[in-house]
């Protein structure tokens, strides 16, 4: 088949990199558009990220002779891409005013960036959770007068560890009124240079800005409905998060606790549940799909980071040490790859999503 010809916008960037690495072999898809800041503009790709390269393997052959375009001038794309992956890193208000500048001009855009996050007609996508979000796509291109553009974006990148084990006990039929959530988050969730060395060698830092409202708020969106051409949040769970840095170069880890309604499973239901979990993506079989969204882990010391985080070409989510907890019902650990399935690879699944449900015809 002819792959489709996509952009990656902040492409020197830590989740930029990330995309031009995993969408190397990509079976749908092929890098056709670099951009990023001013300062990178008019060099190959291959000079604008010498000495700051990140990913294990080296620049892909096919995008290290392109030419990084400025990713602030949206006509430069036109004719070179069907759509863009925004792994923007600039001010909210920036980004978003540039998403939509995109977007105008018929390039949808599938967005890692915060900015479009609260935005009631804009997807906030975990496809096994809320795959059915993309049909508001129809009301914001209405709303907007664009005829080709959308937006789509995906949710905080700690969500991805226990969001998708959680909806599962909710599809299952079990109310879930409370959440307490501990996260152990990478430093490459930080960026690059990121955080400082001497901040994480021989320390936990037990604040990330932002990070515990985006939390708190985004599941409600995530498991919201569509009406009148926009988003509802289900405002149901009541959630509280304590968010942590610690020194580990991929994968965040949260422990995590629930408070269920009147009816409450077993521990062996819950596993049976979370075993027999499948959802749109894999009955699509799309490419970065996990075949098994949710692997239990039945060793008492997993899930760990650098044993667990590369499940399932790093988009599996991997839960262990569930038990009775003390002051609510139930406690777990949950693990996911931030940079992959938090990020760039969440990123492509939306697209392959997207893709298969017609939206970039």
């Amino acid at each position: 088949m002819n792959k489709i010809k996509v952009g990656v916008l902040g492409a020197t960037g830590m989740v930029g990199q990330q995309y031009i690495s995993l969408l190397a072999q990509h079976p749908w898809f092929e890098v056709a558009y670099v951009a990023a800041s001013p300062a990178s503009a008019g060099k190959t790709y291959r000079d604008a990220v010498a000495g700051r390269w990140q990913m294990v393997q080296d620049v892909p052959p096919g995008v290290a002779g392109l030419v990084v375009q400025d990713a602030n001038n949206p006509a430069l794309a036109d004719n070179h891409c069907v759509f863009v992956f925004s792994a923007l890193d600039m001010d909210k208000q920036a980004a978003r005013e540039l998403e939509d500048a995109y977007a105008a001009r018929g390039i949808p855009v599938v967005s890692n960036a915060s900015a479009h996050r609260g935005t009631d007609d804009v997807p906030m996508l975990i496809p096994e959770i809320n795959h059915e979000h993309i049909n508001v796509i129809a009301a914001q291109r209405s709303k907007r007068g664009w005829q080709k553009g959308f937006i789509a974006v995906k949710p905080n990148c700690s969500l991805q560890s226990y969001m998708t084990p959680v909806f599962a006990l909710l599809q299952a039929g079990y109310e879930i009124r409370k959440m307490i959530i501990t996260t152990m988050q990478a430093v490459s969730g930080a960026g690059y240079p990121g955080v400082p060395s001497l901040d994480m060698i021989d320390n936990i830092v037990p604040f990330i800005g932002g990070e515990e409202e985006k939390s708190e708020v985004e599941p409600h969106k995530i498991l919201g409905r569509i009406a009148e051409g926009r988003i509802v949040n289900d405002e149901s769970i009541k959630i509280s998060a304590h968010c942590n840095r610690v020194p580990v170069v991929d994968g965040h880890t949260a422990c995590v606790s629930l408070e269920f309604g009147d009816k409450k499973p077993s521990l062996d239901e819950i596993k049976r549940i979370w075993h027999d979990f499948k959802s749109l993506p894999q009955q699509l079989q799309l490419p970065f799909a996990p075949t098994q969204p949710i692997i239990y882990r039945e060793e008492s010391n997993r899930p760990q980071p650098r044993k667990d985080r590369d499940a399932d070409k790093g988009m599996a989510v991997s839960i262990g040490r569930l038990r009775q907890c003390n002051v609510f019902d139930i406690r777990f650990v949950g693990l996911s790859h931030n940079t992959v399935r938090g990020a760039a690879g969440g990123g492509i699944l939306n697209a392959e999503l997207l893709k298969a449900k017609g939206y970039f015809d």
